[in-house]
């Protein structure tokens, strides 16, 4: 179960080039593969040949094929010593093996060979014997163990994802988390609500305040309340005890009657939430933090702001957030080309919207190992429940991403537009990053799969902002954010010379950079209160009179299903 909530929680759901992926990109790949393949017999038969080896050995008791250590199906003692099971986990590496001893035969150019290998692995993750009952030592001994109960909960938990999760496994338990008692349980109030979002301001917890407040602007695919998971994994509890001023805006759920929704709209909502905690705290500067697609969002926003001659933004911090992508960034990063980002484009403006639940379904696909195999192992094979795990049930409460903003999102990867200086025009302006001259702080993840640390240094060198301050967290994709003080195997990484500018490459920074013991967050508020002014006395309620409380924290748009 440990196992199941790492992993998953390593891929949460997240928007970036591969909302573009379309069903002619994968069979392409696979076209590209089986015509190479046909066209030359002779290689075809020397793969058959050595796999056809392969294969007496394994026969004759005679093969030393073996799993990877860190290969977590095989595990079981059943794969050593039981002589059938040996084989037929051979026999499944052996076709791993010969499958990857073809692809790199196969006359294909670098990206080619990219999209081929990973369709492959896809296919071969799928043909592992621990995915059937037969296949599966641990999964019979539950059986028999259970007197067959195992068996009929497994079936259980398939008809209920059948009936109610459109077919998909189900990855988390969702009944013991409720939203506003166990989730999201921060103080605070509703201050501001429109069509696209509802302001929230958080009731302080100190009797003095920093004069300047801070926002936080949420990816537009997943709800606003990963900040504020629960009391031990809060950022927006540790803000309010460290006295920050804390505001967050909660996206409201398209449907397809606001598949209009683009770039545009989500900069002006967020301009309009500066504005709104400007006047509610009297600061003439809002400092923002965003992560992820959020990020994205804020980099444009911090763009207009800079074309517009507006200082209004104090100092700006990204959390794994990837400004400047590189098709090779990710695995399935090679899948994606440029017609399938158009047909992407064309196909979601006819639906108006693409479902959360959709972008879940194709995420999880090109991890199947992960997030889906583990899970009709452990809830069908086993018989098991899935985790409750509370970034997992917040992972699954996805929601819909309008086609216009799908389409913007597309059109900054396919056009580089933040990397380009004034030549990329978006939001009513030419978006241009070097004009952008406040306080940056950057965070990376070590294992992040989704924005790999590296990709996200790269932000580094694209703003105007003279101080700059990177730190690389030692963790995954939300894990690198959801990293409070108290867990003892956390650490981080930073520059060990702070006052010398950050070098051109990761590489180079890291080579630079000492290790510290323990959460980030530390060092994050330290910044954060440099950068937030004096302290003055704690306002005694949320909002003023021009911006009233309207309904506790945390909203009402957070309740609505996807």
């Amino acid at each position: 179960m440990a196992k199941l909530e790492d992993e998953a929680a390593q891929y949460t759901s997240a928007l970036g080039p591969l909302v573009g992926l379309t069903r002619e990109d994968i069979f392409g790949a696979v076209a590209v593969m089986l015509r190479e393949t046909a066209s030359d017999p002779q290689r075809l038969m020397k793969h058959g040949q050595e796999m056809g080896q392969d294969m007496i050995k394994i026969m004759t008791g005679k093969s030393d094929l073996a799993p990877n250590p860190k290969d977590k199906r095989f595990q079981d003692p059943a794969w050593q010593y039981n002589p059938f099971m040996r084989a037929g986990m051979q026999y499944y590496l052996a076709v791993q093996k010969g499958a990857a001893k073809w692809l790199e035969d196969l006359e294909l150019d670098e990206l080619e060979k990219d999209r081929a290998r990973f369709i492959s692995n896809i296919i071969i993750d799928g043909l592992a014997p621990t995915n059937t009952l037969v296949g599966n030592p641990t999964a019979q001994k539950m059986a028999i163990t259970s007197g067959g109960l195992s068996l009929i909960k497994g079936l259980k938990n398939a008809y209920d994802d059948m009936v109610h999760n459109k077919g998909m496994v189900s990855q988390v338990d969702k009944k013991p988390f409720k939203l506003g008692e166990n989730v999201a349980t921060s103080k605070g109030d509703v201050v501001l609500r429109t069509e696209m979002m509802e302001l929230i301001h958080y009731a302080p917890t100190t009797d003095e305040v920093y004069e300047i407040p801070q926002l936080t602007i949420p990816p537009q695919i997943n709800k606003m309340y990963i900040n504020d998971l629960s009391p031990e994994k809060s950022v927006v509890k540790y803000q309010l005890d460290n006295g920050i001023q804390t505001f967050v805006i909660s996206w409201k759920n398209p449907s397809k009657e606001q598949g209009h929704w683009d770039m545009a709209d989500y900069v002006n909502s967020c301009r309009l939430a500066m504005e709104t905690v400007s006047k509610i705290t009297g600061s003439k500067k809002v400092n923002v933090s965003a992560g992820c697609s959020g990020g994205q969002t804020a980099s444009m926003v911090a763009s207009k702001l800079a074309s517009d001659g507006d200082d209004l933004l104090g100092s700006l911090t990204l959390m794994v957030c990837v400004l400047h992508p590189m098709q090779n960034d990710i695995e399935a990063g090679s899948l994606v080309s440029e017609n399938g980002l158009a047909l992407a484009k064309q196909r979601a403006a006819k639906k108006g919207i693409i479902k959360g639940d959709d972008l879940a379904r194709g995420f999880a696909w090109l991890r199947p190992n992960d997030l889906i195999w583990n899970y009709v192992i452990n809830n069908y094979l086993l018989g098991q429940d899935p985790p409750a795990f509370d970034v997992l049930f917040w992972n699954a409460d996805a929601t819909n991403l309008s086609a216009a903003l799908m389409g913007d999102f597309l059109t900054i990867f396919e056009t580089l537009a933040f990397t380009k200086k004034g030549e990329v025009e978006m939001v009513d302006h030419k978006v241009d990053l070097s004009k952008v001259t406040s306080d940056l702080f950057i965070l990376g993840g070590v294992t992040d799969h989704i924005t790999p640390w590296k990709a996200t240094y790269r932000s580094t060198r694209l703003f105007g902002s003279k101080d700059v301050t990177y730190v690389l967290s030692h963790s995954g994709h939300m894990q690198a954010i959801l990293n409070p003080p108290g867990n003892p195997k956390a650490k981080y990484y930073i520059q060990s010379d702070a006052k010398k500018k950050l070098p051109e490459t990761a590489d180079e920074w890291l080579k630079g950079t000492e290790e510290v013991a323990g959460s980030w967050w530390p060092y994050w508020m330290d910044w954060m209160q440099a950068r937030s002014g004096t302290k003055k006395a704690a306002p005694a309620k949320t909002g003023n009179k021009e911006f009233p409380a309207l309904d506790p924290a945390p909203g009402l748009y957070v309740m609505e299903p996807c």
